[in-house]
């Protein structure tokens, strides 16, 4: 019964194949199998209708057609039916090539039909089984060993000696060659002849006159011996192409496909991607896919890649049958019935067509169905069973074939029931050469093939990386380095590039399980886990002494029958699993090793040319830093910035050169140019880990190594990738970001020195691979010279070479048209070149500040102060255009401001030295002033509203009120009067004040709020002071007069609200209180009646008790004072009361309490004297007589206090708290 089955066609991957044939058909034995199978490729002709031959036609005779060409057999047809010579050993290989993408995960077994059919008749079978078994990921490859052809090879050539020493010594010590019988060969010779009879054509059946049989035979044995003597290869060897010796003639003729540049690969047509790494070399070693039809098959649940050249015929009635050829004189016996099952199984053929003859002369033919030769009569036997062996053959294989790239042999001897597994790799390097083994080299090719082409796909899934790995380690394991270089080169760079430097870890432990538990994951180095006995045993435990070489043994064939009785004990291991790396810098370091072992091997392959500077790895290679003394300023940087630059520039004409005597196009040149990029990188990601750890020395000491890698690169390399240039400016900028950092933290530079200067020995052999191509100086950052000590490093140099990175940077962006391509990289690296600009401009400004703080004698601006501010505004003007470039509005504003703060100082450095009394406000200074206030006004401009950066716009308003704040004062302190009238001085004075406080901001509440009250009260008291001191001085307009008086008292009045806000401005507003009494008298003394200068007496009174709270702040600072200072005087310390703290002014204390009690002294007695007067003349009032009586007893306590020279400053303090709290309560105050 049959049932349909789905399977996927396939693309013939083969260059010269015809189309598929695709589709499936299943088959059931008696209801008990299961099978599939898909035609994955077919260079067959279609199918011709077979001829039934007539009956007494002698085969005998050969035909006319016989070994010819034909169109209906094709090109090939001589081969597929002519000849049945047995399979190449590594017909395996050559499929696994063709389907590289099958290999290592869905296929469970690649192999020769023949050998399939072999395996599933060992039950049945007492014919001798030997095989080959190799492992690649979960397949399987399985080649016939045949071991009389390879001993008559090592009694010929040596070779394979090892083996037959082990065979004689532990299997057969009598071993000779069994020759092949006469009957044999007629059996194939009559079996040719009746496929070829068979062939429906025209003059197809004619035969030949029967004197040329015997020439016709001939070659058929011939050739079938031979082949067979042929079909061994020797141990594998390099193709000559491929030589260690780089200078060989044919060199030239390498294929230079990069199939082991995986970036290359990726872009290439896929035709390219699977062409075989070495082509010369498999052709020549047998490992060409030679097999008429590769299918696809699935047997229950196993799936096989199988290689068949059966004959299939159709056409008419039958669309697939096969022909068989038998003696009607001997019956069909169960191993030739279990032979026609598979074949027509694996071939999707329904019917078999057998032609029974006596002798040569044909008799009959009979058909019969595929799903009933199991039942035929004397070849009974039971599907079921068949499924059983496969599967316990299957599990006996994979539980024990566990190591990739080992050879293994599966073997049992004629007429034995017990069958071996042997580790012949294991025996084999027990001789010392393991290239004695020719599977080795085959092997090796086909795990780094699987890997290649899973690298293709590594974005798809990159749960494979481990599996890539893998593959990968053993591949280089088989591998000799004095033989291999390229392959060894190409598999280190691909482990190099598994491990993603731009991902976080995070992502590298999402992509890659630890357990590693996926089809794909197993482990190169598999430990072997115990059996149970329900499962059979084939440990070697029990086995006799000389078997002890076994890997496993079963000991009897019909175990393989019993149903699950050889379960697999195949597991995945963790060890498979993509190691999981706890750091960049542990990511990193893993590829570099990679890099090192994959220059060392194009190294160690390309032939040294002229004389070469020996280099000892265990020599370090000095990262020279450079000092300003042995480099000359950075006028050098100009020189090496234009040597980096005209190296920019022959990069484009296509200029490198080699050291080495690489060939431009070998595949040393290309792979170098490979490594040397990815070790950039590695450098590189280290620098930005160790940045971000603040280790500057570190990243300082990568960096470095990162530009030597690309300026090797670059002296290789033909012309420059866009990619290539781009990550050149991330390194640049990165270099420029740590000079910075080392400039900002020249405290460590000690500890930076130190990290610096260490070295690993692998970062040594890197820098020794990369001195055989060039000299490797590391772009600007390197000069001839010793290292010197960081100290010697000065600030001014540091800031210079960060610039110069940025500035190299954006050349580079700019004159390679990579700006639009790359529009963040441009934004990052002006918004660089901006920050440095102002870090220099800030430099040389503060060094132009410490200059005039320096200058005491001359007052004059010295040149060196001049060429300080052109350098400084300078730097803020190209930071300035950099940051509008990019529309970063806030940074710009921060250099206006810095640019504002330049021109501040500029004013500053053109004060007059001479002394206060002779000075006036410059000319000068005004015009920077104004400047300093122009580029204020822009910044503010430039953010346009506050909420764009709340923090730089009240940065920016402070300082431009604190300009205009400085220019009023200077104007005030320091009058013109020489170039100006008192009243302009006033006016702009007045002005300037107005706008300063305009722009300081006393209601947002945030930490400069306390300066901005104390500054708009000092503002308006400094008002209130010229009003007053114009009042005083002006004479005549009694208008403009009364209009100062009006302002004066405004402004006292608005500076005492905003000095009791505060409470650290005690004496602030204590003075302010007693100008207003000055201010009081100074209008008492223009009055003329006694009651207007008793009101104003009275007034000037009630500001004196408003002092209460002034005096209140200075008490409670000196007991506070005076507490801590008993807490911490010792008995040998005696401070004084007197001596100033940092809280409070003493002296300035002391003497605004002389002015006031000196003041409140004359007002109480000029009230006295008032109250009297009035009190003789009209009677005084009963508040008057109280207020007197008040006033009197007040002012003779001031008396004594005042005449009492030993209170303390806290004491007077106090007394005069006393005697505002009874002027408060006085009538006449109220």
């Amino acid at each position: 019964m049959e049932e349909p089955c789905g399977a996927g066609a396939a693309a013939p991957l083969r260059g010269d194949a015809e189309e598929p044939k695709q589709g499936s058909v299943l088959f059931l034995g008696g209801n008990e199998v299961k099978s599939c199978a898909v035609v994955k490729y077919s260079s067959a002709p279609p199918q011709a209708a077979f001829a039934r031959l007539q009956e007494k036609t002698d085969l005998k005779l050969p035909p006319a057609n016989w070994l010819r060409e034909s169109a209906k057999l094709g090109p090939a047809g001589t081969t597929i039916l002519g000849n049945s010579k047995k399979s190449k050993p590594f017909s395996s290989f050559g499929m696994a090539y063709d389907f590289i993408d099958s290999v290592g995960n869905d296929v469970d077994v690649v192999s020769d039909s023949e050998n399939i059919k072999k395996l599933l008749k060992i039950p049945y079978s007492k014919s001798h089984v030997s095989m080959a078994v190799h492992r690649i990921g979960r397949t399987l490859l399985l080649d016939e060993l045949d071991i009389q052809e390879l001993f008559m090879r090592s009694s010929q050539t040596g070779d394979w000696t090892w083996l037959k020493e082990f065979y004689q010594r532990l299997i057969d010590q009598k071993w000779q060659r069994k020759k092949k019988s006469k009957e044999h060969w007629y059996q194939k010779a009559i079996l040719s002849k009746f496929l070829y009879y068979s062939i429906n054509g025209d003059g197809a059946a004619q035969p030949v006159p029967s004197t040329s049989k015997q020439h016709q035979e001939g070659p058929v044995a011939g050739e079938s011996d031979e082949a067979g003597r042929a079909s061994w290869p020797a141990p594998f060897e390099m193709p000559s192409s491929l030589s260690e010796d780089p200078g060989a003639s044919n060199q030239g003729n390498v294929p230079l496909e990069p199939s082991y540049l995986v970036g290359h690969v990726a872009s290439a047509p896929r035709e390219q991607n699977l062409s075989p790494l070495f082509n010369d070399g498999e052709n020549s070693q047998g490992l060409k896919n030679d097999f008429v039809r590769n299918i696809l098959w699935t047997f229950e649940d196993i799936h096989m890649l199988v290689g068949s050249n059966m004959p299939i015929f159709g056409g008419g009635r039958y669309p697939a049958v096969s022909l068989r050829l038998r003696d009607n004189n001997k019956p069909i016996n169960v191993l030739t019935g279990i032979d026609y099952w598979l074949d027509n199984l694996i071939c999707n053929v329904p019917e078999l067509v057998m032609c029974f003859h006596v002798n040569g002369i044909v008799q009959k033919y009979e058909m019969i169905k595929t799903e009933d030769i199991p039942n035929l009569e004397n070849s009974n036997f039971s599907t079921k069973v068949i499924k059983d062996i496969a599967q316990n053959i299957l599990s006996f294989l994979k539980s024990n074939c566990t190591k990739e790239g080992h050879t293994y042999w599966l073997f049992k001897a004629s007429g034995s029931d017990i069958v071996k597994l042997y580790d012949l790799t294991t025996l084999c390097e027990e001789t010392e050469d393991k290239y004695q083994n020719p599977f080795t080299m085959p092997v090796a090719i086909l795990l780094y093939k699987v890997a290649c082409n899973m690298m293709l796909k590594k974005n798809q899934n990159k749960k494979h990386y481990g599996t890539i790995r893998t593959l990968l380690l053993n591949c280089l394991k088989l591998l000799d380095n004095g033989r291999h270089p390229q392959i060894i080169a190409s598999a280190n760079y691909m482990l190099s590039e598994l491990f993603q430097l731009d991902e976080p870890k995070k992502e590298d432990s999402a992509d890659f399980p630890i357990n590693g538990n996926s089809d794909e994951s197993y482990s190169e180095e598999e430990e072997e886990m115990p059996d149970s006995d329900e499962n059979g045993s084939y440990s070697n435990s029990s086995d006799p002494p000389d078997d002890n070489k076994a890997v496993a043994i079963i000991k009897s064939v019909g175990e393989l029958s019993v149903p699950e009785k050889y379960k697999s004990v195949h597991r995945i291991r963790p060890s498979c699993a993509f190691p999981v790396c706890h750091g960049t810098e542990e990511r990193c370091r893993l590829v570099l090793n990679h890099v090192l072992e994959g220059l060392k091997s194009v190294d160690s392959s390309v032939k040294k040319e002229g004389d070469l500077p020996a280099a000892d790895p265990s020599t370090p290679i000095p990262l020279k830093y450079e000092d300003e003394s042995t480099s000359g300023g950075p006028e050098s940087l100009e020189k090496q910035m234009a040597l980096f630059l005209d190296k920019m520039g022959s990069f484009q004409k296509g200029k490198h050169s080699s050291q080495s005597g690489m060939i431009p196009g070998s595949w040393q040149y290309k792979m170098k140019l490979q490594l040397i990029l990815k070790s950039s990188r590695a450098y590189y990601v280290l620098s930005d880990a160790a940045m971000i750890l603040q280790k500057y020395g570190r990243a300082l000491r990568y960096i470095k190594l990162a530009l030597q890698c690309h300026d090797t690169y670059c002296c290789l390399c033909g012309s420059m990738l866009p990619e290539v240039l781009v990550f050149l400016c991330q390194c640049l900028t990165l270099c420029g970001d740590i000079q910075l950092m080392l400039a900002q933290n020249a405290n460590n530079r000690a500890a930076y020195l130190e990290e610096y200067n260490y070295q690993t020995k692998e970062d040594q052999e890197i820098l020794h691979s990369l001195h055989r191509e060039s000299r490797c100086q590391g772009m600007i950052l390197t000069d001839t010279g010793e290292v010197p000590d960081f100290g010697y490093v000065n600030l001014e140099y540091q800031l210079s070479v960060s610039c110069k990175c940025y500035e190299a940077a954006y050349e580079i962006l700019l004159f390679s048209n990579l700006k639009s391509q790359n529009p963040e990289q441009h934004i990052q690296v002006l918004k660089r070149m901006g920050n440095i600009r102002n870090e220099i401009g800030v430099f040389y400004m503060n060094q132009a500040a410490a200059v005039q703080t320096e200058r005491v004698v001359s007052k004059n601006v010295s040149t060196t102060e001049q060429q300080l501010w052109k350098k400084s505004f300078s730097c803020f003007e190209e930071g300035i255009q950099n940051f509008e470039s990019i529309d970063d509005a806030t940074n710009a504003a921060l250099l206006l401001c810095n640019t504002g703060r330049l021109m501040r100082i500029c004013a500053q450095a053109h004060c007059a030295a001479e002394g206060d009394f002779k000075r006036e406000f410059s000319p000068e200074e005004a015009l920077y002033y104004n400047k300093a206030i122009d580029y204020y006004l822009k910044a503010l401009r430039s953010l346009g509203k506050r909420d764009v950066h709340p923090a730089v716009w009240d940065s920016v308003n402070w300082e431009l009120s604190t300009t205009y704040f400085t220019m009023a004062t200077l104007q005030q302190d320091y009058a013109p009067l020489s170039r100006k009238a008192q009243e302009q001085i006033e006016k702009e004075v007045s002005e300037a004040m107005m706008k300063s406080l305009k722009y300081c901001d006393i209601d947002t509440v945030s930490e400069r709020q306390p300066l901005c009250q104390y500054r708009a009260a000092t503002i308006h008291h400094r008002l209130a002071s010229m009003y007053h001191s114009c009042l005083r001085n002006q004479v005549g307009d009694e208008h403009l007069r009364k209009q100062h008086r009006v302002l004066a008292d405004l402004h006292y009045s608005k500076a005492v609200r905003l000095f009791q806000l505060l409470k650290d401005a005690p004496c602030e507003l204590l003075r302010v209180q007693l100008e207003r009494v000055a201010f009081a008298e100074f209008q008492m003394a223009s009055q003329n009646s006694s009651a207007g200068k008793l009101k104003t007496l009275s007034g000037a009174l009630d500001i004196m008790t408003k002092t209460k709270g002034a005096f209140q702040l200075i008490r409670k600072e000196l007991v506070a004072e005076t507490e801590q200072i008993s807490k911490d005087r010792s008995p040998a310390e005696s401070v004084s009361v007197n001596d100033s703290s940092a809280g409070l002014n003493k002296e300035e204390v002391l003497k605004l309490l002389g002015i006031f009690e000196s003041r409140m002294s004359f007002l109480l007695l000029q009230s006295i004297k008032l109250l009297t007067s009035s009190k003789k003349k009209i009677g005084g009032s009963s508040e008057e007589e109280a207020a007197l009586r008040t006033n009197k007893q007040v002012y003779s306590l001031l008396l004594r206090a005042t005449a009492n020279k030993g209170l303390s400053l806290l004491e007077r303090s106090e007394l005069l708290l006393s005697l505002l709290e009874q002027l408060e309560g006085s009538p006449g105050l109220q």
